[in-house]
């Protein structure tokens, strides 16, 4: 979504472990049984004392996930710089394969919002210039019947920092100008293809033979565009750093409790009514290509499989760096299975379905939800249905841990 959802979190005080029977937890009782009491679970008169750890490692995941972020994204930059010192068809393929290639850690790193963190931080919180959708691309560039549209097409207009993130939602929260959609159609143009992704032709960019006007302003937005990008990205890595002064800092200095309320959120938010609902059932009403998540690239199936990867990886507290390395340690799921392993083995199976249904998607999703498609349908169907479940489970975890959270209805 191009807005910011300003949660309201509620903490339940004193916080309470709820035992597997539903019951508020008593010095005593079991945290591990279904029983009413007993010897063999351990005290549940306290917070799992294995929290605090798993609120570390939740910070070494994400720091890693910005940092190959940022990473994916430079490596984007340069592309973006020699197609457009150059242009070429290969330069542009090059360009095209390097912002799917940032996708994959970045989409990871969603799971970290709608806790009024760095990335959402109602005052100052930079993911609407980073990630905004859905997106008016006539805000950006030249669409189907208005040649002269956007901001590239505006030679009042010149085509700086500061002026594309003014631009940015002016007007209205689909007047997108910055961020990763931004580049997406800059570099894919409209898709009017049944079974692939956007045509722009690479002349675009091209000062002596151009295919549609302003050439050089439409390569000045891209790579003012992508060092935003970098910019903001940069931030994210310089908020979740070892070594004190920053977010991490305050982060790891509140209590567990906060902690673990502020990720299980973060986890909860994403999996139903961001993914589930914004992205996918929205979709999937519409049947409309335009409301598919990257719908110029074609590359939605990739987003809604690494969003569903994000939340698995905050749930094992294990990540998987682009070096192929592996931050692990503490996850979530070992706080809830210190106090009721069944409950974190049916959240084991849900998220790894949900993962399962994901990868399932056939691209291009544009004809995985078209109303005659009634396979593709239902594989979307059944991917929000384990969504919406997945939510539902890990709010069973947000009572258990004496935790509640308003969920967001738009």
């Amino acid at each position: 979504m191009s807005n910011h959802i300003r949660l309201l979190l509620t903490l339940s005080l004193p916080l309470a472990i709820v035992a597997c029977d539903g019951k508020s937890g008593e010095t005593g009782s079991s945290a591990t049984t279904g029983d009413d009491g007993g010897d063999d679970g351990g005290d549940t008169s306290g917070f799992p004392a294995n929290a605090a750890d798993a609120v570390l490692n939740y910070s070494n995941i994400v720091s890693a996930s910005y940092d190959d972020s940022l990473t994916a994204a430079q490596t984007m930059d340069a592309a973006i710089t020699a197609f457009v010192a150059a242009p070429s068809e290969d330069g542009m393929n090059a360009a095209r394969q390097a912002w799917l290639d940032s996708r994959e850690p970045y989409l990871q790193t969603e799971v970290y919002r709608f806790y009024d963190g760095p990335i959402d931080n109602p005052d100052d919180g930079p993911e609407g210039f980073i990630n905004a959708w859905p997106m008016d691309e006539g805000h950006i560039d030249y669409v189907q019947g208005l040649s002269t549209a956007g901001i590239v097409n505006d030679t009042d207009t010149e085509i700086n920092a500061e002026n594309l993130l003014a631009a940015n939602e002016d007007g209205g929260e689909q007047n997108v100008a910055t961020g990763y959609h931004a580049l997406e159609f800059l570099l894919w143009g409209q898709d009017f293809s049944a079974d692939g992704p956007g045509q722009r032709p690479w002349q675009d960019y091209d000062l002596t033979a151009p295919a549609n006007p302003n050439p050089d302003r439409r390569g000045a937005y891209l790579t003012v565009a992508s060092e935003l990008l970098l910019g903001h990205l940069g931030d994210m890595s310089a908020a979740w750093a070892a070594g004190g002064g920053n977010y991490r800092a305050d982060f790891e200095a509140e209590s567990a409790e906060v902690g673990i309320e502020r990720i299980l959120t973060g986890m909860i938010i994403l999996s139903g009514f961001e993914t589930g609902g914004e992205r996918l059932q929205a979709a999937l009403d519409s049947g409309d290509q335009e409301d598919e998540h990257s719908c110029f690239s074609d590359n939605t199936h990739r987003d809604m499989v690494q969003d569903v990867v994000g939340v698995q990886n905050v749930w094992r507290g294990s990540y998987t760096r682009l070096d192929g390395s592996t931050v692990s340690g503490v996850g979530i799921r070992d706080v809830v299975e210190a106090v009721d392993a069944d409950l974190a083995s049916r959240v084991d199976l849900r998220i790894d379905e949900s993962v399962t249904l994901a990868d399932a998607l056939q691209p291009p999703f544009d004809q995985e939800i078209d109303l005659a498609n009634t396979d593709g349908r239902a594989r979307v169907q059944a991917l929000i249905d384990s969504l919406k479940d997945q939510e539902t489970i890990l709010l069973e975890v947000f009572s258990l841990l004496g935790l509640s959270v308003e969920i967001p209805t738009e």
